[in-house]
């Protein structure tokens, strides 16, 4: 699908959804219309904030920074290297203070892209590894995925967050037990939009992490050194997972820097990261970066 359709089509799904949303909550409430109307406006207002503030949204949340070639000459000489090579826009580069090693890639389009590294992942890999990572990263930007991911990112985000001040609502009020009901009906029903905009995330997000693997493989022709970076990563993440951040960010970061267990990892944003390490040794051992998701 085209890049520009396929983002289209993503906003019209998501404002779909508020006004469903805003329909049962208009039925529970007797005012269908009107609350279709303030959801299909908040929908709106949601599509145009994510499509110029939520990159600069993302980066404050992780309190990354921008940072010139004097600052870190050597994440500066790789990310340039990778762009020339992918026959890119040199994107802003953006550094995390975190020892939980990861990188991102976000903005609205090729222009206004960034790329996001954190320092724990510049201390674990070395230069090939972290090439191979920015090449994904790249191939997140090369085919227009960022714009796709953020949004969905920060709908899902949105939604979990009316769900929450619903249920907190719900919790203090005094009403009587008709419109307790109603409240607890209201949180069923977002939380349900949350999770169904989450499933949209997963669904987008997976398949995108394999080509962008493959891209990566592509651009820099190091397959193998992308293969052992996804390993350190997901090492480090097992050991020690990412706590105080956003969930709903997940889909962004080359690996889920969030863990669970049990049923929870059937709905992890990434494949496994044993499956796409396969798929690069794989490609490494046919010497062809042909599709292989």
């Amino acid at each position: 699908m085209n890049p520009t359709a396929r983002t289209i089509g993503l906003f019209a799904l998501l404002t779909l959804l508020f006004i469903f949303v805003g329909y049962i909550i208009g039925y529970i409430y007797g005012d269908t219309i009107g609350s279709m109307l303030i959801f299909l406006i908040f929908a709106l207002v949601i599509n145009l904030f994510s499509y110029f503030f939520s990159a600069k949204l993302v980066l404050w949340s992780y309190h990354a920074k921008i940072i010139n070639e004097n600052e870190n000459p050597r994440i500066f000489n790789i990310v340039k290297d990778v762009a020339q090579k992918a026959k890119l826009p040199m994107p802003k580069i953006a550094l995390i203070d975190m020892q939980v090693p990861n990188a991102f890639a976000t903005g609205r389009n090729k222009r206004n892209a960034v790329v996001a590294v954190t320092t724990g992942l510049l201390n674990i890999l070395n230069d090939n590894e972290i090439e191979a990572v920015i090449g994904h990263e790249m191939g997140h930007i090369k085919d227009r995925d960022i714009l796709v991911m953020t949004v969905a990112a920060t709908i899902v985000g949105a939604l979990s967050f009316a769900a929450r001040m619903s249920m907190f609502e719900a919790m203090f009020s005094q009403g009587n037990g008709r419109n307790n009901n109603n409240g607890i009906i209201a949180i069923i029903v977002l939380a349900l939009a949350a999770f169904g905009a989450f499933l949209l995330q997963l669904a987008i997000s997976r398949q995108r992490e394999f080509k962008a693997d493959m891209q990566s493989a592509k651009i820099t022709g190091k397959p193998l050194s992308l293969a052992n970076a996804l390993r350190k990563i997901e090492e480090s993440v097992s050991r020690r997972p990412l706590r105080n951040g956003n969930p709903s960010t997940s889909s962004l970061f080359i690996v889920n820097p969030f863990r669970g267990e049990s049923i929870i990892k059937l709905f992890s944003t990434h494949p496994p990261t044993s499956e796409r390490i396969k798929r690069l040794e794989e490609i490494a051992r046919k010497g062809t970066t042909e599709p292989f998701y």
